[in-house]
């Protein structure tokens, strides 16, 4: 499959938020609709709220790594295990190549000196999302 990092960006330049813009992305693939994904990540952008908790980007990958890996089985959850280490793996590649996986980290609030512009902590995201939540299926 032909990789979906542009379209990324596509939509961040539409005004969706840094969360919005990676999960709606590949949210067909995780088998919702892009409308009910935009709404659930909207509340996810700039750091969760001004910048004081992880980067939207991020955030956005994990959701999908949720949707990806959950069972959906209310009576006896039993995929957690699986999506939180999906999870961590998503948020461990990040803050490998990116130094941070808090917004204002990232965009240098308390230094004056910025770690990763929004566009390339979305490209990031996208890449990791990829590579990670669905298995390198995709062609750079």
């Amino acid at each position: 499959m032909k990789s979906r990092i542009e379209e990324t960006m596509k939509r961040h330049d539409k005004g969706y938020n840094c969360a919005q813009s990676v999960a709606c992305t590949y949210c067909d693939l995780a088998g919702i609709d892009e409308e009910t994904m935009f709404r659930l990540t909207e509340g996810l952008g700039a750091g969760m709220g001004n910048m004081e908790g992880t980067c939207g980007a991020v955030s956005g990958a994990c959701v999908l790594a949720g949707m990806k890996r959950s069972s959906g089985n209310l009576t006896k959850p039993d995929s957690k295990g699986s999506t939180y280490g999906l999870s961590k793996e998503i948020l461990n590649e990040f803050k490998s190549q990116n130094g941070s996986v808090i917004c204002k980290e990232l965009k240098g609030i308390n230094t004056g000196k910025a770690l990763r512009s929004c566009a390339d902590c979305i490209k990031d995201a996208a890449e990791i999302t990829e590579k990670v939540v669905f298995d390198g299926e995709f062609e750079k």
